[in-house]
């Protein structure tokens, strides 16, 4: 739901997603609020009470525009308001929206919408981080993408977002392509072993390694198995500080 369907239609069309969509992997529609504006300037804001600076989008025209998605037997869609008064959006929320059948996203623009209609039919608020964007298109987008990627069927192989940052709680290792040398720098000799275990215990190291250097935060959730320790151990790598330790 959004001012802007033709934006969003256009970065949705692209790439995994555009191709997922044309094999009926997921559907995504992209609907004008406008069109359920009730007036002939297809106005659909106005100046907040109260006074203040900006426009306001009015609570009607969104209405109607939701309840234009379902019928009156069909259950009543998840509905999203993309807002930086929302929780922060993250790879767990991502899995569990994809369990869904249907999601509404609600992109907002001007001052945002009035908060009858928030509280209306608005389900829940999410935010994409801590900072102010012109309208909620950007992070709707964001948003499903993140979700549409992880349906069945829209990547070639689960493994091609199980192993990406986030998804399992830590941030990714390092990737490398040919050639095997490149301005002096070679690729790590492991990954041309051939020894997919030494390779894997490899991967797992270093994604420990760059989630305790960069998102302490996040490593400090992460609790270390005692193969991870034994790993390190080998390897003569101090053990990151800062995670949680397997009980032996």
């Amino acid at each position: 739901m959004t001012l802007f369907p033709a934006m969003c239609e256009t970065v949705m069309s692209e790439s995994i997603i555009g191709r997922a969509r044309k094999a009926g992997k997921v559907e995504i529609v992209c609907t004008d609020i406008r069109d359920f504006a009730g007036n002939k300037h297809n106005k659909v804001d106005d100046m907040p009470y109260g006074g203040g600076m900006g426009m306001v989008m009015a609570a009607q025209p969104i209405y109607d525009c939701y309840r234009s998605l379902y019928g009156v037997d069909e259950p009543k869609p998840h509905l999203i308001y993309m807002s930086p008064k929302g929780r922060t959006f993250d790879q767990k929320r991502a899995r569990e929206l994809s369990e869904l059948d249907r999601i509404v996203l609600l992109c907002g623009h001007y001052e945002g919408v009035d908060e009858r209609v928030i509280e209306e039919i608005v389900d829940e608020e999410l935010s994409i981080g801590d900072f102010v964007l012109t309208g909620g298109e950007l992070p709707a987008l964001a948003v499903a993408d993140a979700v549409c990627r992880m349906l069945p069927g829209v990547l070639s192989d689960e493994l091609c977002f199980e192993e990406e940052s986030h998804f399992s709680g830590l941030l990714e290792y390092p990737q490398y392509t040919r050639p095997a040398e490149w301005h002096g720098k070679e690729v790590p000799e492991v990954l041309l072993s051939g020894n997919h275990a030494k390779i894997d215990e490899w991967r797992r190291m270093q994604s420990l390694m760059i989630t305790a250097e960069r998102r302490p935060d996040l490593y400090s959730r992460v609790t270390l198995t005692k193969q991870d320790i034994k790993s390190f151990s080998r390897s003569g790598i101090p053990v990151p500080d800062g995670s949680q330790k397997e009980n032996t």
